[in-house]
């Protein structure tokens, strides 16, 4: 996962149009909510995604305002844009009618609200998908829920210049406990690294505690609780934040400082390496999904593995990595952003051509132009340039404490078959001794059980790991730490 989406790595900078036009699409899907439904169903935030092959756009809609009134806006945190007002909305219960002029063209959403979620159909420029909206939060129960049987405790972790707020489970009665943190994908992640209503950490920790560790997750910096700004740090930032928390464990009473560890999912487990290999005190390292090949290699691999997916012609995806290509040059020598800018609005506009005319019509040069900028700010970001150049494999060698690594068998993002071996011979390479390595067959990355691996399942899969994921990384953990 890089750290402008919350569901993986990047897919590329100027990759498949679809992506573009997806963006400004899924932000009319949400407006189209707020014109006649009754207020207490629309107020607050939806996430939702179009389920296009080799398509995942994390999104998320603020409605405000009264029924006869309303304003939306949506936060795309692949491409780092924050409160984009919304608008041209219209609602007939049970059907929902919305239309957004977008860069390849008119977007098109017709779908019916049910519950508390919205699905349908979406179209543009011949382009046909379903979407599907969810109202984010936890869900509703009948009956109350019981309190776990385990302690919670909110903390806050000082972390240099920032303070982490978290989540801090431990059993009920002994101790001191051996202890995992747990370190979130790319994007924006709170404590449970949540996306499309799974919660993939509130139920690790969960799981973990009620086998007898003690198990801190923190929201992301700028997220929730925690200062700092994520669109100025990089992965290096991460790893000392978490060093900090490894060392808020280690001052506690009822955490045995020997066996404080890392899990970390998808760069999460990038910057697990990197805390790992500077501290030898780390008693373990659990790398879920996690990449290691150099982050320009994995971009590049990504733009040809999803434009399959989606169906691109390999002319496409040639031109998708050539230009990929130019944006690692521009980044890497920090010169030619103009020119840059200007060959990825020249893109935007030859996506265009193709479509009818009067979608055509609907396209302005400052909405194409608005939609370059987000991508400018993702690929000047100091997160982007410190991801394509960092080489997960030197920080690997030098992990000398225990290591699994999981991979998931049908994972498009990680996949095994291009990671699994380079992370084996770098984990070798340090001699580490006691090395496991395992691909969870039928799982996608964020080990759902899924059919194809496709981000564009992960909204539409059940909230939950696929069965024997997580039993299987306790027995390894209670093999060494019980």
């Amino acid at each position: 996962m890089i750290r402008p989406d919350s569901s993986g790595f990047p897919g590329g900078i100027a990759t498949m149009k679809l992506r573009m036009f997806l963006l400004s699409c899924l932000a009319a899907a949400f407006a189209s909510l707020n014109t006649s439904l009754a207020q207490e169903r629309v107020a607050g935030e939806w996430e939702g995604a179009i389920l296009l092959p080799g398509v995942d756009l994390g999104i998320l809609v603020h409605f405000t305002g009264p029924n006869d009134a309303p304003e939306a806006t949506i936060d795309i945190p692949m491409q780092m844009a924050k409160g984009l007002q919304l608008t041209n909305v219209r609602a007939a219960l049970p059907a929902v009618h919305f239309e957004l002029p977008a860069g390849p063209g008119l977007a098109i959403f017709e779908g019916n609200l049910t519950g508390d979620s919205i699905a349908g159909d979406f179209r543009q420029g011949g382009v046909t998908a379903r979407f599907r909206l969810h109202r984010k939060g936890e869900p509703k129960s009948v009956a109350p829920v019981p309190p776990p049987p385990y302690r919670e405790e909110e903390v806050n972790v000082p972390a240099e210049d920032v303070t982490l707020a978290g989540t801090l489970t431990l059993p009920p009665k002994g101790g001191p406990f051996a202890a995992a943190i747990l370190l979130t994908g790319s994007g924006s992640q709170n404590r449970d690294e949540e996306l499309f209503g799974f919660r993939p950490f509130k139920i690790l920790a969960d799981h973990l505690t009620r086998n007898g560790y003690a198990v801190l997750r923190c929201d992301d910096r700028g997220v929730g609780g925690s200062t700092g700004e994520i669109s100025k740090s990089t992965a290096a930032d991460f790893a000392q934040d978490a060093l900090a928390m490894f060392r808020f464990l280690q001052a506690r009473s009822d955490i045995e400082r020997s066996r404080i560890g890392f899990i970390g999912h998808s760069e999460g487990a990038e910057v697990a390496a990197m805390s790992s290999a500077k501290s030898p005190e780390v008693a373990f390292v659990i790398l879920l999904a996690g990449p290691a090949l150099q982050g320009d290699t994995v971009i590049l691999s990504q733009i040809a593995t999803l434009g399959r997916l989606q169906g691109e012609s390999e002319a496409n995806i040639g031109r998708g990595l050539a230009m990929q290509r130019h944006v690692f040059a521009t980044v890497r020598e920090q010169k030619g952003w103009d020119e840059l800018r200007s060959m990825l609005l020249d893109e935007m506009r030859r996506s265009v051509d193709d479509i009818p005319a009067e979608q055509k019509a609907a396209v302005t040069d400052s909405l194409l132009a608005a939609r370059v900028d987000i991508q400018m700010n993702v690929v000047r970001s100091p997160w982007f340039a410190f991801f394509i150049s960092y080489d997960p494999a030197k920080d690997l060698a030098n992990i000398r404490c225990p290591v699994l690594a999981l991979f998931g068998e049908l994972d498009q993002q990680i996949p095994p078959s291009l990671h699994r071996q380079p992370m084996s011979s770098a984990l070798s390479k340090g001699g580490n001794p006691d090395v496991t390595l395992h691909s969870v067959p039928g799982v996608n990355h964020l080990f759902q059980k899924a059919t194809t691996g496709s981000p564009a399942e992960y909204a539409g899969l059940e909230k939950e790991f696929a069965a024997g994921v997580l039993d299987y990384l306790t027995t390894w953990l209670k093999k060494r730490f019980r």
